[in-house]
């Protein structure tokens, strides 16, 4: 499945490292900012995701994740920003065994957004 939607509406999302063009290595095993196949680059950032906690709960412990941006989501996105992700999706993989195709050498999921907006800032909303 693909393209998952996903509601960070019980997170307090925290920019750990600012927003920067996604790297890949070409074949000559140079890095080279990614692109997608319109040409725009592709971005990264990595956040923290913490539970919301309410009165008299006890604090949860939170989640460093990287999400893929679709284009750059321009300045004031520094180390400790609060942020909201605009149209967030989750999307999984599985790699088989090069051994074995009928086992699994590697899988996850992996994050992707449209954009980033500051937490609270009104406009579209994080949650898909």
């Amino acid at each position: 499945m693909q393209d998952l939607p996903v509601n960070f509406g019980g997170y307090r999302l925290m920019v750990s490292e600012a927003p920067s063009a996604k790297l890949v290595e070409n074949k000559q095993g140079e890095l080279e900012e990614k692109v997608d196949r319109n040409g725009v680059t592709q971005f990264v950032v990595s956040l923290f995701a913490k539970p919301v906690t309410g009165p008299g709960e006890r604090s949860r412990k939170g989640e460093e994740i990287n999400c893929n941006l679709s284009a750059d989501p321009g300045d004031g996105f520094e180390p400790g920003t609060y942020v909201e992700l605009v149209n967030p999706q989750v999307n999984v993989y599985a790699i088989p065994d090069k051994e074995d195709a009928r086992k699994i050498a590697n899988a996850g999921m992996w994050f992707k957004a449209e954009g980033l907006k500051p937490a609270g800032s009104g406009g579209l909303s994080s949650a898909a």
